[in-house]
This record gives structure tokens, C-alpha cells and sequence, in this order.
């Protein structure tokens, strides 16, 4: 069996890694020149670390990246909403990683030439069309600065070529471009002292105007983290299109963003001080697409952003994309028919990541400071008035539950 992955990203570069150590052929194919660490800081969930821990991974994400122990969510006043532990400290038998974007990948793509061979992983080809025979499946590059193009043949075909998906604009035709929400998101890193303990996020503010900030690796100095900073907010309704493409390389404006973080009154941050400190930051409008009522179509499917690209909250958009590719490996490395298996994938990971699209549009777990500050806009002596131990719980941990990272039992008790 020989597998073609469009897309060297986290999905693409996850899928290659788990087909590989399955014993079934697979090569990439990226539409950029070079597999560049660039973004800033995302999260990986346990559930998804225990996949990389299956690879062989977590040595090097150590290296690299921060084992989350807590989480908090703020008032953008400061007023403690919600606490939890995360990672192994909720009883998890894996950590949480809070981890730079371009080091995760880098390690994803360290692993990937090692054990693949780098004569399997092509950089600067475009997937301009494919055709899914009945026996196999034919793949049609173009290179742009050699104007060359080939055609592969394969057994399989993943798009994972993200939320401009050339493989799913060919399977949907008219689907037409990703939707807006209203949103921007201002995204960057900067050395800044180490808060807490130096590996808890925070979260602050409701998703008019949000601030994020987390650790994500250690300074040269112990007084420092590197540390993630994010804004999301809402500049329109949502019913047209977004100003700008969503695009992971854009800069950002400092101005624009310093804007919305004027309102927050954070006493274990600076957060005007913290961005003005960052020499570059990027940004990117707030974009997703509606469910897909199917994925798979005969010898061609979808894994990641490509499948169910959502808006970044709940810390599920890259454990996603990991956990489709070891489903997919699963099941192409167990089943005697291809497209028998490409079905199997899409009937496990389309309804559970569809349920997560939708919730993540009403806030995911963060809805709950949505709540908190639509009932209390200026702040509140008791939390537990204004909402309820019980009411906050089941919105954080019904989310976790929906999307796979809760502890199990056995997790819990251990």
C-alpha cells in the first residue's frame, strides 16, 4: 500500500510518521519551498500527547516545549472564574504541552526525515488535481519555481493541506471560502518573569476582547519563559468576509492590537507591556467551515484543518489533527480494503469533530467567561453568585468530556 499525503503540517507530518511506523509506504507532498517553523504558541491535550508518546515524541517535546499544570480562567478584571489542573496533575497518564508551534513542527519534521528518508518528503509542489480511480489514485503536482509537474500513483490520498484545502475544494466544488466570525486574533511570544509556578495558562476575558497567556519554553534566564500571548476580538458581525486572508505569516498591527487589550486589569501581567515588548507579532482573522456530511470518497480523504478547521479555543485544533491521523493509520493498517477503511476513519473522527466545530463557535469551555461577564460586567465579590460551582463545572468539563481529554477513570484515581 502506498499512501499520498498532501501537506506537511501537523496532520500531514503525524499521518507520514504513523503510516510509516505501520509499515505502509506514504510520501508528502508540501506547497512550501521549505517545512518552516513559523506560528506561536499552541496546546497540546493529553489525549493527543499519548499519541506522540506512541512515536516515540515525548523525549523531544520535553526539549522543546512545557508540561502544562494548571489552568485559569479570569474576569478580564482579574477575578478568578474557573481553576483546574491539566495534564498529569488532572490525573492524566500523559502531560499537556504548551509548546511553540514551529517547535512542534520541528520536531514532527526531525522525525519525519529521519525515519521516512527526505526522498519522501518533496517541498515546493501544489496539488493542481487528482484522479480517484477505481484502483488507484492518481495525484497531479506543478512545481512553481522549476515549472515542473508530475503525476504520483498511490493507494490513498489525505488532504492535509489545511483550511484552504485544494483536496476539499475539489471534493466540494461550491462549498466557497472559510467563514468569518467577526474576530481577529493577534498572536506572538515574548521573554516576560515567570508567573505561578511558570507552566500555567490563563485565559482572561470573554470572546468580545479575550487575552491568553501561557509559558511556552524556558529562558536562557531563571527569572524568565518564553512565554505565548494571544487577543481575540471582535472588530465586525461576522456576516461578511474577513479583511484579510487567514494566513499564519501575516504581521500584525501594534496598534490594532494594543486597542482592545487597554481594557484588561491583570495584576500578574502587563498586558500593553507584554506586547510592546514582542519585536514582531502576527496576526489572522478568526475563521472556520461548516461540517462536512462526509470526508471520504472512495480512495481520497481529509485529516485536520483540511477535515474541520475551527476557531482556536478549547486548545483542540492541533490535538484534532493528531488524532486523526492515528485513527486513519488505524485503520488503513487493519483493514484488507482501502476505501473500506477511509470510510471507517470518516464515520470516527467526522461526528466528534463536527460536535467540537460547533461548540467551539459558542466558546468551548471559555463560554463560561462569556457567562460570568454578560452577568457580572464590572466584576463580582462571590463567583459561586454569580455562577454556580456546578454550572461552571458542566460547561468546562462537559467540553472535555465532548472532546476526548477528560481522565479516565483509571487516569483519575491512579
Amino acid at each position: 500500500m502506498k499512501v499520498i499525503v498532501v501537506g506537511a503540517g501537523i496532520g500531514g507530518l503525524t499521518a507520514a510518521l504513523s503510516l510509516h511506523q505501520a509499515g505502509i509506504d506514504v510520501e508528502l507532498f508540501e506547497q512550501a519551498m521549505g517545512l518552516e517553523e513559523r506560528g506561536a504558541g499552541i496546546n497540546l491535550l493529553p489525549h493527543a500527547t499519548r499519541e506522540l508518546a506512541a512515536l516515540g515524541l515525548v523525549p523531544a517535546l520535553d526539549c522543546v516545549g512545557i508540561r502544562t499544570s494548571g489552568l485559569i480562567y479570569m474576569n478580564r478584571l482579574g477575578q478568578v472564574i474557573w481553576r483546574e489542573p491539566r495534564g498529569v496533575n488532572a490525573g492524566h497518564d500523559t502531560p499537556q504541552f504548551s509548546i511553540h508551534r514551529g517547535k512542534l513542527h520541528g520536531v514532527l519534521a526531525r522525525a519525519a526525515a529521519e525515519r521516512l528518508g527526505r526522498t519522501r518528503i518533496n517541498s515546493g509542489w501544489r496539488l493542481i488535481g487528482f484522479d480517484a480511480r477505481r484502483s488507484r489514485v492518481v495525484a497531479h503536482f506543478h512545481h512553481e519555481i522549476a515549472r515542473d509537474r508530475i503525476s504520483v500513483v498511490g493507494d490513498a490520498l489525505v488532504g492535509c493541506d489545511g483550511i484552504h484545502s485544494t483536496v476539499r475544494s475539489t471534493l466540494y466544488p461550491n462549498e466557497g471560502p472559510p467563514i468569518w466570525s467577526g474576530t481577529m486574533l493577534w498572536r506572538g511570544t515574548t521573554e516576560w518573569p515567570v508567573f505561578g509556578d511558570g507552566k500555567t495558562m490563563v485565559i482572561a476575558g470573554g470572546n468580545a476582547a479575550k487575552f491568553v497567556f501561557y509559558p511556552i519554553d524556558i529562558s536562557n534566564r531563571p527569572t524568565l519563559r518564553l512565554a505565548n500571548w494571544g487577543i481575540m476580538a471582535r472588530i465586525a458581525n461576522g456576516s461578511g468576509a474577513p479583511p484579510i486572508r487567514q494566513d499564519w505569516c501575516r504581521s500584525g498591527h501594534l496598534g490594532e492590537a494594543l486597542h482592545f487589550v487597554r481594557r484588561f486589569r491583570l495584576d500578574f501581567i502587563d498586558p500593553v507591556g507584554i506586547i510592546e515588548e514582542a519585536s514582531t507579532f502576527l496576526e489572522l482573522p478568526n475563521c472556520d467551515r461548516d461540517p462536512l456530511p462526509r470526508w471520504s470518497f472512495g480512495r481520497a480523504t481529509l485529516l485536520g484543518d483540511a477535515a474541520h478547521p475551527m476557531y482556536p479555543v478549547g486548545s483542540n485544533g492541533a490535538s484534532q489533527a493528531i488524532l486523526d491521523a492515528r485513527s486513519l493509520t488505524r485503520h488503513l493498517s487493519s483493514s484488507p480494503n482501502v476505501v473500506d477503511a477511509l470510510n471507517a476513519y470518516d464515520a470516527e473522527r467526522r461526528p466528534l469533530t463536527s460536535q467540537i466545530v460547533l461548540a467551539n463557535r459558542k466558546g468551548g469551555p471559555e463560554g463560561i467567561i462569556d457567562i460570568v461577564e454578560s452577568r457580572a460586567p464590572e466584576g463580582f465579590d462571590d463567583i459561586d453568585v454569580v455562577a454556580s460551582y456546578d454550572e461552571r463545572r458542566t460547561i468546562v468539563q462537559g467540553y472535555a468530556r465532548m472532546a476526548g481529554f477528560a481522565p479516565t477513570p483509571s487516569e483519575a484515581n491512579a
